[in-house]
């Protein structure tokens, strides 16, 4: 039984062996080989030329997050319409009415947020 599981999925060990071997491989180069002289400008907390000028744990705009998760659901819902679109013809009118519903609450969702004024940057 365990020859036969390690034979249909050698090729998927083989390659993730390959692949975290390289992984490590390439950490431990990058850590032998790197030059360990950093300058006190490098160890600086900023390297965008200034010295900070306020708190670090500043509280952000909400609507920064509101933004993230909108980019993070339209995301989402275009890597569930690519599948569906390729199935349509075999999954029916049941696949086509849960997909509409899907994009329904989506829709009403968006709408809320856009009525909500979470994408209005002043």
């Amino acid at each position: 039984m365990l020859a036969e599981f390690l034979k249909d999925y050698f090729s998927i060990l083989l390659f993730l062996l390959i692949a975290l071997g390289l992984s490590i491989g390439f950490i431990v180069m990058n850590f032998l080989f790197s030059p360990k002289n950093p300058d006190p400008e490098k160890l600086s907390a900023y390297e965008c030329g200034f010295e900070p000028f306020s708190d670090s744990r500043m509280e952000f705009d909400v609507r920064f997050y509101l933004v993230a998760i909108l980019f993070i659901i339209f995301d989402l819902e275009i890597a569930f319409l690519f599948p569906w679109a390729i199935s349509l013809g075999k999954i029916g009118i049941l696949g086509f009415t849960s997909m509409m519903i899907f994009l329904f609450i989506l829709t009403v969702g968006f709408i809320y947020e856009w009525k909500k004024g979470a994408l209005d940057w002043e």
